[in-house]
This record gives C-alpha cells, sequence and structure tokens, in this order.
C-alpha cells in the first residue's frame, strides 16, 4: 500500500473467551461494510478493496479466530458454528447490522450461514468461492460413515499435533514461498500479505501466523438440507462469485444457487 493515506486501526473484541482481532479503516459516519478473508489468510487481504471503498463505507476486517492476529482455540477445535457465533459477536457487539458483507471462501460460507440466520441484519452480500464443495464433492464424502469420518479426522489431529509451525530463515524466504503458492499475485502484494501474515519466532525466524489445526474440518456439520434451508431464508440481494480457476466449479450449473431468493452468479 502505498498511496500515502493512513491505514487502518487495530481493535479487539472477545468471543468465547478468545480475543480476536480486527481492523477498522474509519468513517463511522458511512455504512458499515464488513470483509471477511478466507481459510489460512489474514483481515489485511482486504487492504486493497478496503482502501478504495473507505470513503463511502466503514470498512472493518476482522480476523477469523486461529488465524491472523485473533487467538488460537485452546482445544484446536474450529467449527463453523464457533466462526458464526465470533461473527455474530462483532456485529452484535459494535452494533453494526443491518450491514453489508463481503466474503470469501471460508468467508463467505460463514457470512452465507449467517445471514441465513438473521436475514434482517444483512443488507447486501457478495461471497466469493463461499458456497463450499461441489455436490458430486459432498456425495462422495456422504459414502463415509461417521466411524470412518470420525477415525479421517483423530488421524488427521495426531498429525497436525506433531506438525511444527514451518520456520522461514527470513521474512524474505516466507516472500518466496507466498509467490510460489500464488502465483497470480504481484510482488508488491505477495510483500504485503506477507509481512502481515508472519511472527518473528524467538530464535529470529519467522512463522505463518495461522494455527495449524484450522486445516482439518470437523468430521460433521450441520446438515446439507439445514445449510441449504439457512440459504433460502437470507432476504438481501445476494452476489455468489466464482472464479474461472475454481475448483468447486459454477453454482449455477450444479445447483448450489437454487435454495437461494434473491441471488445472481
Amino acid at each position: 500500500m502505498t498511496d500515502g493515506a493512513p491505514g487502518p486501526t487495530s481493535r479487539t473484541y472477545f468471543s468465547q473467551r478468545l480475543r480476536l482481532h480486527y481492523v477498522d479503516w474509519g468513517n463511522p459516519g458511512k455504512p458499515p461494510l464488513l470483509l471477511i478473508h478466507g481459510g489460512r489468510d489474514h483481515c489485511r487481504n482486504w487492504d486493497w478493496t478496503a482502501a478504495a471503498l473507505r470513503d463511502d463505507w466503514h470498512v472493518i476486517a476482522p480476523d477469523l479466530r486461529g488465524h491472523g492476529d485473533s487467538q488460537w482455540s485452546p482445544d484446536g477445535s474450529y467449527t463453523m458454528a464457533g466462526y458464526i457465533y465470533d461473527l455474530a459477536q462483532l456485529i452484535h457487539q459494535q452494533r453494526l447490522a443491518p450491514i453489508t458483507i463481503i466474503a470469501h471462501s471460508l468467508g463467505g460460507n460463514i457470512a452465507l450461514r449467517y445471514a441465513g440466520v438473521y436475514p434482517d441484519a444483512v443488507v447486501r452480500l457478495a461471497a466469493l468461492e463461499g458456497l463450499g464443495p461441489s455436490p458430486q464433492m459432498l456425495a462422495e464424502r456422504a459414502t463415509k460413515t461417521i466411524a470412518e469420518r470420525m477415525d479421517e479426522w483423530i488421524r488427521e489431529q495426531r498429525g497436525l499435533a506433531g506438525r511444527l509451525p514451518r520456520r522461514y530463515p527470513s521474512i524474505e524466504d516466507a516472500f518466496h514461498r507466498m509467490q510460489e503458492e500464488n502465483p497470480h499475485l504481484t510482488a508488491e502484494q505477495a510483500r504485503h500479505l506477507t509481512a502481515h501474515g508472519v511472527n518473528q519466532n524467538e530464535d529470529g525466524t519467522y512463522s505463518w501466523k495461522f494455527d495449524n489445526y484450522v486445516r482439518a474440518w470437523p468430521p460433521y456439520d450441520m446438515s446439507g438440507r439445514d445449510i441449504q434451508l439457512l440459504w433460502s431464508r437470507i432476504a438481501c440481494p445476494t452476489l455468489l462469485l466464482y472464479g474461472k480457476e475454481s475448483r468447486f466449479g459454477s453454482p449455477a450449473e450444479d445447483g448450489r444457487a437454487r435454495p437461494f431468493r434473491h441471488a445472481r452468479v
């Protein structure tokens, strides 16, 4: 970010005893706009979007639990119910409703479900890759018994327990890793995201801020029917975006957009 304008202010709030972080781009007299990042990302992923919108909106971007500068869950458990509660608490505590939300990936999944629980609290919603797996992928998962899913989750948790955060000798090494994993980013973008996405360890090395346990998805979630019911309750105009290289495909073609009453793909 090199436009010379001041950056956002870091703030905190509490949810289920966790100290969670968000950035506030000011302009509280304008309509509130919430920007929610995806898995293993952080709130500063939205800096370019926030900078472009801050004159017309009161922009707030949270770090999800286990991400960025928010605390990690003590038990290493990350559920959709927990994420939704965190979002509900931020909106409730800061009195942001009615609010506009733009959210990506995991953040989109959270926002869409929240908007189904509280349809009057959201006036506009854009979700980028936020619908989750395609029906085909969900059908493949459904062939596994709960015992098989629990066993997979337990083994995955054990693996993560022994997986130490990767340490990079320098922030430059972390920057190169960011570029390798995200080839569409410019060098400036990759460097900015790296600077805000790592902590320096006591020995001088650098590690990503997110908790490794966020990689593990719980063996159970809301049923597909319940999720679709929440989607059908969303009362605001909704934009469902997906990328040309999306691994989940078009929600208009695979039926995921069907439950929405006011959605455009």
